[in-house]
């Protein structure tokens, strides 16, 4: 098992998350498995950028990032040179210290129906 810190998110997490996750899954996953309510509007699919996360320490553990997965991320709010799609970023042997951005766009919301 890979431990994985979440730092605090004012509403997702506001005091924070250590936890245990089985390498091979998606850090999307393991947060909602770990009552984290991520936003995930694309169904996880690499469609939209909502499950952006910022990965503070392990980030060169993770495979690298899929070209798609780049231009999703280039529309993301607050893109950082360590920035992922939770959906797409796969928990492996090392140690994870993940920070969910404070804003996300979803395009469903915010242009939705009135």
């Amino acid at each position: 098992m890979t431990q994985i810190i979440v730092l605090p998110h004012e509403e997702l997490c506001p005091k924070g998350a250590l936890f245990e996750a089985a390498p091979g899954t998606s850090i999307c996953d393991v947060l909602l498995q770990n009552d984290i309510e991520i936003e995930h509007a694309c169904e996880k699919s690499c469609a939209c950028t909502t499950c952006h996360v910022i990965v503070r320490e392990g980030f060169s553990s993770l495979e690298e990032a899929t070209e798609l997965e780049e231009d999703m991320l280039d529309k993301a709010w607050g893109l950082e040179g360590n920035s992922r799609l939770s959906c797409q970023a796969i928990v492996g042997d090392t140690a994870l210290v993940i920070e969910i951005p404070k804003y996300t766009i979803n395009m469903a919301k915010e242009g939705g129906k009135k």
